[in-house]
């Protein structure tokens, strides 16, 4: 496992990590809050080991080397406790009472901390949380909880009043791209396009880099945004009929179609391509752009949007698809 130092972006927060850690200024709970993918997991995981390790360096960061840190790694030590959820939308009561309330009355084995790891702690029961303040409330000094969140805002106003909030920011776009270059030796121009889609969350553009159903759903997409034009309506059907095959990754579908009309609005307004994420097809966006107005572009990009809503309120995906596709060739 990295330390500290290899990780990108988020240098306020392990600052103030590191600073806690080596001035044993160490609260009882902290909340991680940050999208899927921002790297909440390994701040929490550095977090555990820098605390637990035997030898630490001068920054406070963990060794990586001492019997502490490989146990860490290894994910078996004593001290570390990743809590579990049986019920995939929802941790509850009874996994937060036996598996940190009554365990936290037990003393460390072999550390100075015991350190619960709560992902997922925005899908806590309101019974769930009742609970887990009684110990953040009165905690033994050796305890340390992290909880982990996409929205630290559901969990309960005493909860997050305990707790130091840790905010995890987007990272800057040229920082991700070296990451995909230098570290898994992604060629720039797909580095280009899993920066441009993971919007400065690193997590994703990992998964994106590495995926190979992603490159499928982005070429199909392209496919259907370059010949669009020249379809006719039995040749849309078609085109919607196909899309079902990514029903479940429909958002990155859109998302390809959100950025190739994007490219559309800066050529038009700039001419410049050095900004198109899309510059290998440049001849499609140069077409696009003469043909669709400004307004026209707008409506298209907000029909994106509606889609997105319309299907996440559970409306027909077939008539949903239709009616975006429609409003794409007339604009």
């Amino acid at each position: 496992m990295s330390g500290f130092k290899d990780v990108v972006g988020h240098k306020n927060i392990i600052q103030y990590i590191e600073n806690a850690v080596k001035t044993d200024k160490v609260s009882h709970a902290y909340i991680l809050n940050g999208e899927k993918g921002s790297g909440k997991r390994l701040l929490a995981r550095l977090f555990s080991m820098s605390l637990q390790c035997q030898d630490r360096d001068e920054d406070g960061d963990a060794c990586g080397k001492c019997q502490s840190c490989i146990q860490a790694i290894n994910k078996n030590h004593p001290d570390i406790i990743k809590v579990e959820h049986e019920k995939p939308n929802s941790v509850g009561i009874d996994d937060i009472r036996k598996q940190l309330n009554e365990d936290v009355m037990i003393k460390p084995y072999s550390s100075k901390y015991k350190i619960y790891i709560i992902p997922d702690a925005d899908i806590m029961t309101e019974a769930a949380q009742n609970a887990l303040l009684k110990t953040i409330e009165e905690p033994p000094e050796y305890a340390v909880i992290i909880l982990l969140t996409e929205n630290a805002d559901v969990l309960l106003p005493t909860i997050r009043s305990r707790c130091v909030m840790l905010k995890l920011r987007n990272i800057k776009d040229q920082l991700v791209k070296k990451y995909l270059m230098e570290n898994m030796e992604i060629p720039d121009y797909k580095a280009d396009v899993c920066v441009a889609f993971a919007q400065g969350n690193i997590g994703r553009a990992i998964m994106l880099a590495t995926s190979e159903h992603f490159n499928e759903i982005k070429e199909e997409a392209v496919h259907l945004m370059r010949n669009i034009d020249d379809m006719e309506l039995s040749e849309l059907m078609n085109a919607v009929k196909r899309c079902t095959a990514y029903k479940l990754e429909i958002s990155d579908y859109f998302d390809v179609m959100a950025i190739w009309f994007r490219d559309v609005l800066i050529f038009k307004a700039t001419k410049n391509i050095d900004r198109l994420v899309f510059s290998d097809q440049l001849k499609y966006i140069k077409e696009r752009a003469n043909k669709s107005s400004y307004e026209g572009i707008e409506i298209i990009l907000d029909a994106l949007e509606k889609a997105k809503a319309r299907l996440k309120s559970n409306v027909n995906f077939e008539l949903t698809m239709e009616l975006l596709l429609l409003t794409i060739k007339e604009n």
